[in-house]
């Protein structure tokens, strides 16, 4: 059998801020604002597109890293390959979740921060991670020598690529292989894209591989905003709980518009910033590219924090209005109580005048 010739891309990501300035970004490093993307294949309309491209810097020949406008960094490093199935299934058992990899990306990442420093805002003190993996197969021959079709590679080798999406360095059960092989996109007889929790296996010429890529990473980008999220809004509403508990007393609910005041600005925020993160990106619905973001988002877990944040903002919502309506119970309460003391003081007064 001819050799297996591809990458293994390791896809390190940091929110490192509230948001990147990426004007200041292009202008530190020298970059140039792409046209559009990702570059996609075949002909799309205007409007499948970033609405603020990331900032993309080639570190060197195998790392690359790019700056997104809503505060996360990404790390992408590039492992060629030229192999048979055994040795593929060693590497990426090797490097998927490696310590190694964690830590080269990791110093990376300062570095280009300390260079964009001033081009953040708000920045954060401890960053939220999220690790991603792709195997880019761009050449598997049949004995023939011709590229094996999509099909063929499912029926023949489903139980490596299962392997490999899974992270695992033995082979899968059968029900986990079906488990990860019921949903897989191709657009074309000799492509194909099978998403897993942990990592993806792409097969593709390099130019078809490079927006799946590309789309990989933008999920990946909003999990790691949405787990931030998600964190500050558990947080926030952890704080929450006890004062509601103090507040049945007077002075407790008076106290309560300044905290609501706060839950609000921070639920606003949150709101504001989801939405930032929805709308970075367009798509037309009945596209192969949306259909693949789709797949992708579902199976790493954007739809699941997505929820949780939804949930959780409701809940905000909610508490907001309970805390603003007993703090109006207790200013109704403390101006019935300056009512009734005027009455009877004028009372007092009223009947001193008659002795």
């Amino acid at each position: 059998m001819p050799p297996l010739k591809g990458s293994l891309w390791a896809l390190m990501l940091y929110d490192v801020s509230e948001e990147i300035r990426l004007n200041e970004v292009r202008e530190v490093l020298g970059a140039s604002r792409p046209a559009r993307e990702p570059g996609f294949r075949g002909p799309s309309p205007e409007y499948v597109r970033f609405e603020q491209p990331p900032v993309i810097h080639r570190v060197d020949e195998t790392c690359v890293v790019k700056f997104y406008e809503y505060g996360v960094l990404s790390v992408a490093l590039e492992i060629p390959f030229e192999s048979g199935w055994s040795e593929l299934l060693q590497l990426s058992g090797r490097t998927i979740a490696s310590p190694d990899i964690e830590k080269k990306t990791l110093d990376i990442a300062k570095r280009q921060v300390e260079r964009v420093r001033t081009a953040l805002v708000k920045p954060y003190d401890n960053w939220t991670t999220e690790d991603y993996y792709a195997v880019h197969l761009r050449e598997a021959q049949g004995t023939d020598g011709q590229p094996q079709p999509a099909q063929q590679l499912m029926s023949e080798r489903g139980g490596e690529i299962a392997q490999i999406v899974r992270g695992e360095s033995t082979p899968v059960s059968g029900n986990e292989r079906s488990e990860v092989l019921r949903d897989w996109v191709s657009y074309y007889p000799n492509d194909l894209l099978v998403v897993a929790w942990m990592a993806a296996f792409i097969y593709d010429t390099p130019e078809g591989a490079a927006p799946v890529l590309q789309l990989l990473e933008y999920a990946n980008s909003q999990l790691i905003e949405f787990r931030y999220f998600d964190d500050v809004l558990t947080k926030v509403l952890a704080g929450v709980y006890p004062r509601l508990g103090r507040g049945h007393k007077l002075w407790g609910r008076w106290r309560l518009a300044r905290d609501a005041e706060r839950l609000n600005r921070i639920r606003l925020d949150v709101t504001e910033l989801t939405e930032r993160v929805d709308n970075s990106i367009k798509f037309l619905s009945d596209m192969f590219y949306a259909r693949a973001y789709r797949l992708a988002a579902r199976k790493i877990g954007v739809n699941d924090y997505r929820d949780l944040v939804d949930e959780k903002l409701r809940i905000a919502a909610d508490l907001y209005r309970s805390m603003v309506d007993e703090f109006h119970q207790a200013r109704a309460f403390v101006l019935e109580l300056m009512v009734v003391a005027i009455l009877i003081i004028e009372l007092v007064y009223l009947f001193q005048g008659k002795w």
